[in-house]
């Protein structure tokens, strides 16, 4: 009996990973179309909106932004460490103010960072830069994205609360044996 639970274990994961996964991937067109939050970068630790613009409209509002335009983004009101997020892929001409992107930030952390989009620039040869921010951070995110960083990833387009905690406790469970 444990044996046949094993195995049905084994099988279950081994379709996850190399055939569910890719087709979702393949139909969102991206390499990670679900990901776990795995930092509180993006977290509004206060309930309501209007109290969290309060503390944190100074940073905004020295760039442009206002509450009103803020309430109108994407998951405007964060997410949380353990949310699972799903993506979709994106080319930089559809990236807008607000979206929140995933993108590889290249041996600067151990996983995919998940910010907001805070300024988008376009250099003569018309490739696409991202200023990101995560919305619990007191600065800008040090590096600029680039097209390339987000060319496997994507964009947030719904928030799953809670289910990444499953991935979460995996990894830290097993993750210096993988």
């Amino acid at each position: 009996m444990t044996v046949f639970w094993l195995v049905n274990l084994v099988l279950a994961f081994v379709l996850v990973k190399f055939i569910i996964y890719p087709g979702i991937g393949l139909l969102f067109g991206t390499d990670f179309p679900i990901v776990a939050v795995v930092s509180g970068s993006m977290e509004h630790d206060i309930r309501d909106f209007a109290t969290w613009w309060q503390y944190h409209r100074q940073w905004y509002e020295d760039r442009g932004f206002t509450a009103e335009q803020f309430a109108e983004f994407p998951f405007y009101r964060g997410f949380n460490k353990g949310d699972i997020m799903v993506l979709v892929g994106v080319s930089g001409s559809k990236v807008r103010l607000g979206n929140v992107l995933v993108y590889e930030s290249r041996g600067m952390a151990p996983h995919p960072i998940i910010h907001r989009v805070v300024a988008i620039r376009q250099d003569d040869d018309g490739n696409y830069y991202f200023t990101t921010k995560g919305d619990n951070n007191a600065q800008q995110d040090s590096v600029e994205v680039n097209e390339f960083m987000i060319k496997n990833t994507g964009k947030a387009v719904l928030r799953l609360p809670y289910l990444g905690w499953v991935k979460i406790a995996f990894v830290n469970v097993f993750g210096d044996i993988i």
